[in-house]
Order: C-alpha cells, then structure tokens, then sequence
C-alpha cells in the first residue's frame, strides 16, 4: 500500500516532458505544470508559438501568454510563476533519507576518504563521520547548527535553496524593499546598489512569522465566523426549498382548480349539443315507427285476404271499420314548414377566451426580503490592543488613532489625553510599544508620510510632527493662532484643522490660508473635532456640537450633509474611510455607516463599545479607541 501510494506521488511528480521529478516547476494557465528547462526548450520548437508570443501547452496545446514578450524567448519561461505546492512536494519526498547502505561523510569523501557518515547537518546540507562531527561542533562557523544521527531510516531536514535564475550558482539570501524583490549577492551588486533597504532573509524571517500568523489568526477567525454564517445559510436554504415544496403545490392546486372549471364548461356544452341532436333524431325517427305500423297492417289484411277462415277476414274489416288503423295524409316532413337540422357545427370564441386566458390570475407570489442592514457584513472582534504603558500615571483615555506600516511592520499610534503622549504599539518578534510625551494632552491624530504623523496639541496651540521607526521621534513643533483639535493632510504643502466654530485650511507652517465657516448665511461648525479625507479629496468633517456630518471642498463648498434628526439624531466623534469609499463615523455605543454621497446605509451597534477615535487601514481592518484600549475590528 506504503509502495503503492508513493509511486503515485512520484507519478505526479515527474514532468510528462523529460520523465524526472520535476526541476524548478512552473505551472502555465491551463494548470498544467512542467520542469522550467522543458518549457523553455519546448518553446524552441514551436515556431508557431514564437509568433504568437505564447507559450504552448506541451500536454493540452492551450496557450499562455507571454507577461513580457520583449525579453528574449530563452527568458519567457522565466516569467511564469513558480509552482510553490509542487516544489513544496518534491521538497517533502526528499525529507526522507535512507542510510541504510551509509552513505560517506561528505568532508571527508571531499578529501578523497570513503568514511561512512555518522550524522546529518540541516544547515550545511552534508552527512558527517563521528570525528567530522567534534570538528563541526567545536568551529565557531557552526557550532550551533543541528545536527541529527542517521543510525538508521530517519526523517532529517532539509533546507531548500532557492537559486537565482541569473546566476544559477547562487542561492537567493538578500530582499530588496525598495523594488519588493528577493536576490541573490550578485543581482544585488549588479542592480540593487542604489537602493536604500537591502536586508537578508533570515533578518526579516521573525518579522514575516509574525505577520504570517497575525494573517492565519485573523483569517481562522473570519473562518470561524464564515462557517456559522454558512450554517445559517444553509438553515435558510433548507427553508427556502420547504417553502418551494408549499408554494409550488398550492401553483399546482390553483392550475388544476382552473382545469377542473375549463373542463365542466366542456362538459355543459357537450351535453348541451348531445340534447339538441337527440331531440332532432327523435322526430325523425317517429315517421320510421309510423311506416312501420302501415307495414305491419298491411301484411294482416294481406294474411286475411288469403285466409280460409270467414273470421280472420271479419276480423280485419271490423278493424278497419273501428278506426284502430288512423289514415291520414302522407306528407314529406322535408315540405313541412318545420324546424330541422341541417348542419351542426362549433364555433370557438376564440378571442374572448384568450383574453380571459392572459388576464387570469391565478394567484400572486409574495416575497418578503431582509432589511438591507442584515445582508450588509457584521463587525467581529479580531484583536484588543492594552494602552496601557509603563510611565502612565492615569488610566489612559485614547482620543484617536491611526495606522502606519514601518518597514514592513504594522503599528498602530493613538493618542493619549489623560496621561499626555501619543503611543505607539507594534510587533518586532515580540509586542513593543513607544511613548512620546508632550507638554499638554493630544487630540487628534493623522498621517503624514510613510513614517510620520502629525498631532493636534489644542491646550498649547501646537501641531507637532512625529517620526515613526516604528518607536516615535519628536521632529518639528508649529505653534497656531487657534486651539486646534482635529487634523486631515490634504496635500504636502496643505492640512485642514478643525477648531471652534470653523475649519482652518493652513499652510505647511500652521498659517491660516482660508476658513470654512458659513455657507448660505448660515453656520457650518461649531465643535469640528474629528475630520478625514475622503478618496476625491474633500475633508469629511465630524462635528459634535451641530450633530451632523459634513463633506466640504478644500476651496469651502459644502458637498454634503448628513444631519438627522429626532431618535437618529447623532452624537458624532471619530470618522474614517474603507476602501470601498464608505464612511464611518463613532457615534454613541455604535458606528454608523454612510455612502460616499453622505446616504445612510446602517448602524453597527453590535460593536459593543462606546467609540471615539476611527481608523480603517488598507486591509479593510477597523481600529477603534474605546477608553483606554484599542479594538481590532473586521467585517465580514
């Protein structure tokens, strides 16, 4: 069986090209995969294909096209995809290595010697005699490398190399951040020398761990949530086709009532037809009985005439002389001024039952559909983010947050009121976190490049700029004219800020260029404490005092405005974006969601928090501050 089923493996393994175990595998369109060697050989021999600028299918002839036809042809196959399950594959069969038959130490056969190898070094990827093995463990190079027995069959493993397909002698070790790419050393010295972030895999494999299973908890928890969501989808299934089952009987009953009708007029009227012929045929035949009675009187006086008997003779003449035989006149009925038959026939009243037949109805199908709101994604929990840091002396209240990728990490910088900071937290192999003091509380908070935020300082009149590596660095301090709380970057040279009764838009340097504060003679703000900026670049303004949500041009042109009243009337704070273009705003023990065009789509009020500040990053991921901790909300 054991035999059986790794021949099967090795069977799907191995290339239909050259028949081995496939060599750099890369899989075309059509799913097929093949050896990259092959590929590009086989290309070689399809002139056809070289015009097309297509790559053939060697086993189904589909063809793949070319991502960049003007490379050389001995470089198209280059350009597909790796196949990382196959070679995945193919790197699990070689996990297994027979000694046995004890195979030499690799050093010493390097040194012409023939020592049988003793133990096994992942790292090096050679097999070690007992004396090679003391030598290996005592140099500084690779003393800690591991290092297992092979006294017998054992799993041992193995490191892939993944060589450079330039320099096929070298394996890739470096990635290139700036242009996104992982090299080898000579790629690096070649074309990679002017970029600023060339680090070594190893050094970024902590990092990418973390990543990795902060992505497969977030998507086990979206797995969890989809598959309760597809239970009840399937209890809805199941009761949408019991309730086809019933509708559709009660079609069926309602058609067959129809037909039963149709079909007792049919029998009204056959039955009305059958009544006239049979009263028709019935005169008819009373003139056949008459003739018959003629018939039969005469074959009696007939019988008398011929008689011998006198009594037979008186017999038939006292009939006669008695009336028994009435002789009237012998009249053609056809002459008779009478009514006959003399052509029956069946005219359909085809256009009036067509009429009935489209304008009847047979009944109306009813369908109830859920409120828009429940078929919109629900809010679940991912992740709770303590604010709480060593140096705190109050129990923090956040006031807003934001959040930044720092050389490949994700961190999240909120602001704390109470204990006067803004606070950065992220995850570098383990959790970390960052404590900017500042002489007066911080409001609000938002990006300013890659690396850098800016922070509303209202109580001290500042704007300060704050660099993000991801721990913070104090860069520049702008003192205002105005206590501003909330802040939005509209461009490098611009910013919009929110503060008592109007919406400033300054300069890089914190003067004032222009001031929103009226439109149509009448006030637009009074307490504008949260803002952002949407996709098209209008600011997006929260504002407590009016209860409303307004969308205004940097140039002061209101877009929109979102001001309801009575029990939807609102008690807005934070406001953010998703990718979508939807808009969020924290309103109390819920968050709203709006349209780009300001239209109200739902209240998510399952958030199960009283919100503050909002922030959605590109990963449709939702932060929200609620008190002195940070909730890590998706949607699905």
């Amino acid at each position: 069986m054991a035999t059986s089923r790794a021949e099967k493996v090795t069977e799907f393994l191995t290339c239909v090209i050259c028949q081995e175990l496939y060599t750099d595998p890369c899989t075309l369109k059509c799913d097929h995969t093949f050896c990259r060697k092959c590929v590009s050989a086989y290309i070689q021999t399809r002139p056809d294909a070289v015009q097309s600028k297509t790559i053939p299918c060697a086993f189904c002839r589909q063809d793949t096209k070319v991502p960049d036809p003007s490379r050389p042809v001995e470089e198209w196959a280059g350009q597909i995809k790796p196949s990382i399950i196959i070679q995945g594959l193919i790197d699990t069969q070689a996990d297994v290595v027979k000694t046995g038959s004890a195979s030499c130490c690799s050093v010493c056969e390097k040194l012409g010697e023939t020592t049988p190898g003793a133990s096994w070094c992942s790292e090096c990827q050679v097999s070690l005699c007992e004396r090679c093995v003391k030598i290996h463990r005592a140099s500084p190079s690779s003393h800690d490398h591991e290092i297992c027995d092979l006294s017998g069959e054992v799993k041992v493993k193995r490191r892939r190399k993944v060589m450079c397909r330039e320099h096929k002698d070298e394996a890739i070790k470096l990635v290139c951040k700036d242009c996104h790419k992982a090299v080898c050393q000579t790629c690096f010295v070649i074309n990679h020398r002017k970029c600023e972030s060339v680090v070594t895999i190893v050094s970024m494999i902590p990092t990418m761990k973390y990543h990795l299973r902060k992505n497969a908890e977030k998507l086990s928890k979206k797995l969890h949530k989809k598959q309760k969501i597809v239970q009840k989808r399937n209890k809805t299934i199941g009761r949408i086709k019991k309730k086809k089952i019933t509708v559709e009987n009660h079609i069926k009953t309602a058609v067959e009532r129809a037909i039963a009708n149709i079909k007792q007029k049919r029998k009204q009227l056959m039955n009305e037809f059958k009544d006239i012929t049979d009263k028709q045929t019935k005169k008819l035949k009373a003139e056949e009985i008459e003739m018959q009675m003629y018939k039969q009187h005469c074959e009696f006086i007939d019988q008398a005439l011929v008689s011998d008997c006198e009594m037979d003779l008186y017999d038939a003449y006292q009939a006669w002389e008695s009336g028994a035989v009435e002789l009237g006149d012998v009249r053609d009925t056809d002459t008779e001024d009478t009514r006959r038959i003399d052509d029956v026939r069946f005219t359909p009243d085809t256009d009036n039952v067509q009429h009935i037949l489209d304008d009847l109805q047979l009944g109306e199908i009813d369908v109830t559909y859920q409120d828009q709101g429940t078929c919109l994604p629900s809010p679940v929990l991912m992740d709770v983010i303590d604010g709480r840091m060593a140096g705190d002396d109050l129990v923090p209240l956040l006031r807003d947050v934001t959040v930044l990728v720092v050389d490949g990490i994700q961190t999240v910088v909120v602001t704390d009121v109470y204990n006067t900071c803004v606070k950065s937290f992220y995850t570098r192999n383990l959790t970390c976190h960052s404590r900017l003091p500042l002489n007066n509380s911080p409001h609000c908070v938002t990006q300013l490049k890659e690396n850098q935020v800016m922070v509303a300082v209202p109580s001290s009149r500042q704007i300060v700029t704050v660099e993000v590596t991801p721990d913070l660095v104090l860069l520049s301090t702008i003192t205002t004219s105005k206590w501003y709380f909330s802040l939005a970057v509209l461009s490098p040279s611009s910013l919009a800020a929110g503060t008592y009764d109007c919406v400033d838009i300054l300069d890089m340097a914190g003067h004032v260029l222009r001031s929103v504060t009226t439109h149509n003679n009448e006030t637009l703000f009074t307490h504008p404490f949260y803002m952002c900026v949407n996709n098209k670049g209008n600011i997006l303004v929260s504002d407590w005092g009016n209860k409303s949500v307004t969308c205004v041009t940097s140039e002061g042109d209101v877009e929109w405005r979102y001001a309801p009243t009575g029990d939807r009337a609102l008690n807005p704070y934070g406001i953010t974006t998703t990718p979508t273009g939807d808009i969020l705003v924290a309103d109390s023990s819920k968050v709203i969601r709006l349209t780009e065009t300001g239209d109200y789509v739902t209240d998510h009020q399952d958030i199960d928090c009283d919100p503050q500040g909002l922030y959605v990053d590109r990963h449709d991921t939702l932060y929200v501050c609620d008190g002195g901790q940070t909730l890590e909300i998706n949607f699905m």
